[in-house]
């Protein structure tokens, strides 16, 4: 019933969008009075570091690259986000940056914006179906990988370990899952996964692992698909007599993913062990980078970039730019073949909003 309700909401505001569209002849109303290209963003949501991290970096690119800017926030709804998509065409956007958290249900979005001649670069999230002007993220099965090659190493390759997942219906959730999983197979067929869906949300995450550390006490280890899950993760450990230091036997090996403040403390600390560090700066950065390039007529081929990443052909019609993201430990050690940066390299993003 809610997977239908969302799609039929969705439907209603792209049917409203379709009449925009229509009216208008296809073309965004002129730019403001500034003269500055205008560009619209939408927040997926506001409730975490790592998206109040991205919220607050974006301001910053648009005015380094001319672009006068508009956003909203859809939190993490697609009705909202059709709706907003309204907004900002009304508002007289020539690009849409957009991180759809739901990436089956984007389609129909992203065909009104093409019909409507409006490029759309999508952060964080690929589509599942439809084209973009360019998707900007990190290889999400490698952030699986660098956390299954960090654990496996810790755990010399046996034990039991739970995987807190993300949403698998967002490519990040089945791409983190997937990579984690293989790995393991391939790599530490002596390891256990419990694998455990959470919808990106960090309070079923907490209730999750409490269940699987009462039902396998001998569990030492636990991926997290985001750090959504670090403060619940936390608490369930400080609770169960686990939360102590990486050289006491009791220690339950801890590996996070988004790269923010509290989890580069949290390393340093050694109440975790390892996170990756998703580029919140750098998708600012290239969303607005790569708007300004469409609205310049710009195109791009796979291949290096200038600024150390690759693009990458998905599919037709759809270019992918994967963005560097480090594993990150105490030590800045190389855990199976995967090297790291320390927690307390100046480089990280998260040190400048720590």
């Amino acid at each position: 019933m809610r997977l239908r309700s969302v799609l039929c909401s969705t439907a209603s505001a792209l049917s409203a969008l379709a009449l925009l569209s229509a009216c208008s002849g296809g073309s965004s109303t002129a730019t403001p009075g500034d003269g500055k290209p205008l560009v619209g963003v939408d927040y997926p949501r506001s409730d975490t570091d790592f998206w109040y991290a991205y919220i607050t970096y974006t301001p910053e690119y648009a005015k380094r690259y001319g672009l006068s800017l508009r956003t909203t926030n859809s939190q993490n709804d697609m009705a909202k986000l059709a709706a907003n998509t309204q907004t900002l065409i009304l508002q007289g956007a020539k690009g849409i940056a957009m991180a759809p958290q739901s990436t089956f249900a984007i389609g129909p979005i992203l065909a009104q914006l093409r019909a409507a001649k409006i490029p759309v670069v999508t952060i964080d999230t690929r589509p599942d179906t439809g084209r973009v002007y360019m998707v900007v993220r990190a290889d999400n099965r490698a952030y699986g990988e660098k956390a299954c090659k960090y654990l496996g190493t810790k755990l010399g390759g046996k034990g039991k370990v739970v995987m807190l997942e993300g949403d698998l219906a967002s490519i990040n959730g089945r791409d983190r899952t997937e990579g984690f999983n293989d790995c393991m197979k391939r790599n530490y067929p002596g390891i256990k996964v419990f694998g455990e869906t959470t919808d990106w949300d960090g309070a079923v995450a907490a209730q999750k692992l409490q269940t699987d550390l009462t039902a396998h006490p001998d569990i030492k280890g636990v991926y997290m698909q985001s750090s959504l899950a670090l403060s619940g993760t936390l608490q369930v450990l400080r609770q169960e007599g686990l939360l102590v230091g990486p050289k006491d036997r009791k220690h339950v090996f801890v590996v996070s993913n988004d790269g923010i403040p509290r989890e580069l403390r949290n390393i340093s600390a050694g109440n975790i062990d390892a996170t990756v560090s998703q580029p919140a700066d750098l998708y600012a950065k290239y969303a607005l980078y790569y708007l300004k390039a469409a609205i310049d007529g710009k195109t791009f081929k796979p291949g290096r970039t200038d600024h150390q990443s690759t693009i990458v052909r998905i599919r037709d019609g759809l270019l992918e730019d994967q963005l560097s993201a480090p594993l990150v430990t105490v030590d800045g050690g190389t855990y199976g073949g995967v090297p790291s940066l320390k927690s307390t390299d100046p480089s990280l993003w998260g040190h400048s909003l720590g």
